[in-house]
């Protein structure tokens, strides 16, 4: 029985003891000299401007759920019109579906955007 647990136990050791050789080997080999270049801006050149901690508006996270429902309603559109051109019997039916799911999503979109939710202030 052990016998049949034998590559699985040699498969665990190896990788438990890949990962502390590597953690080991970038500790000995690593320097924590933090020099000038190594604090300077690397992304767009631009001085770093506080915290990275600080606050962010709730109407930024807002967008960000808004893209994300927005963004979800594309994927579901794709399997849906490659069931719709497969299942020609029922093709009405999808597309009653389809219209519900696209006038619920209209009307969800309508409502944030009386709400204000797309204006940055």
């Amino acid at each position: 029985m052990l016998r049949s647990y034998a590559p699985v136990l040699v498969l665990t050791a190896f990788v438990i003891a890949n990962a502390i050789l590597m953690l080991g080997v970038s500790h000995l080999f690593s320097t924590y000299r933090r020099t000038a270049v190594k604090i300077a801006p690397y992304e767009s050149g631009i001085p770093v401007l506080g915290d990275a901690r600080e606050r962010f508006s709730v109407k930024f996270y807002l967008v960000a759920m808004l893209f994300i429902i927005f963004d979800i309603e594309g994927v579901f559109m794709i399997p849906w019109a490659v069931a719709f051109h497969q299942l020609k019997e029922i093709s009405g039916l999808l597309l009653l579906e389809m219209l519900a799911f696209i006038g619920i999503l209209g009307v969800g979109y309508v409502y944030v955007w009386k709400r204000g939710a797309f204006q940055w202030d």
